[in-house]
């Protein structure tokens, strides 16, 4: 009962309505209004002020959200738990990744997750790292790969690996077979670079920046296989991971000297959040490839 209870709260909460609250339920008005009328005669306080010609949360309302909100989590939690099968002959998992790991990481690692476990069910999205410690802390996520520096407070992050930036060329460029490039050749190079909106390119002006590199940004994408196409096609060159590079044929990666543009990629999740079997050996899954791909 008190699971209903909360369930029609956070609904009128979410609607401030109890009309379009009932009809997402798809329950009757009056036995949406009922529910919430014995919820507040339970607490002795009124959560909805119903006065003006919309409803809206009282001060009551606004603190019992706050604990509702965490009270469904902890509900869900718990109902995955009874339904987790330690043996992994079933479930399901929630995964998100960052743009840049879509390009290398992920194909390897569901390879190998599914591989040693097809019974699981993956759900995999990419979402800037933003929106996935939103989803995150939502607990509509399970677990997600990005960057260490998280700035939710309920996110806690598990380093993955050290993902290293270099410049990315075309078999054909004129650099294609140098090892390793100077920085300050590298403000000579045309670029095609992610637009401003991606963390990997507030993270390349700021290394310039510290490193006075001017760079000649001729292009920019909003998606990093418009950029790997871009640097297919043109003698324009790039700097991404070195993995992309690794992972796609006619792609030379060339190391950045002396000073290496590098970050850590890790494994996010919500601080507290109940570990399923299939995320623990998500996790185990993870870090083997990861280990995989450094040393490759």
């Amino acid at each position: 009962m008190l699971a209903r209870h909360i369930q029609y709260f956070l609904a009128v909460a979410e609607h401030l309505s109890f009309t379009r609250a009932a009809a997402a339920l798809h329950v009757s008005q009056p036995a949406l209004s009922q529910q919430v009328r014995q919820l507040e005669e339970s607490l002795g306080a009124q959560l909805f002020d119903r006065s003006g010609r919309t409803t809206r949360l009282t001060d009551a309302g606004e603190v019992y959200l706050r604990y509702a909100r965490r009270a469904a989590q902890e509900l869900q939690e718990a109902k995955r738990a009874i339904h987790d099968v330690s043996d992994l002959s079933r479930g399901s998992l929630r995964v998100a990744v960052t743009p840049t790991f879509t390009t290398y990481l992920v194909g390897p690692l569901v390879e190998a997750f599914h591989s040693r476990y097809p019974s699981i069910t993956l759900d995999v999205r990419e979402l800037s790292q933003e929106r996935m410690e939103e989803l995150l802390v939502a607990d509509l996520l399970d677990v997600g790969i990005a960057f260490e520096d998280v700035q939710a407070h309920d996110v806690e992050a598990r380093p993955l690996l050290v993902e290293t930036l270099a410049l990315v060329v075309n078999e054909r460029h004129s650099l294609a077979t140098a090892r390793s490039i100077g920085l300050e050749a590298l403000s000579a190079q045309s670029l095609v670079l992610l637009s401003p909106e991606f963390a990997t390119r507030e993270q390349i002006d700021r290394f310039c920046q510290q490193h006075v590199i001017q760079p000649q940004v001729r292009m920019e994408a909003n998606t990093i296989s418009a950029v790997i196409e871009i640097v297919r096609r043109t003698t324009l060159s790039t700097l991404l991971p070195a993995n992309i590079a690794l992972a796609h044929e006619g792609l030379v990666a060339i190391a950045l000297e002396p000073v290496r543009l590098q970050r850590t990629a890790a494994l996010v999740r919500r601080k507290g959040a109940y570990q399923s079997a299939a995320v623990r050996v998500f996790i185990e899954v993870a870090m083997a490839v990861a280990t995989r791909l450094e040393g490759a």
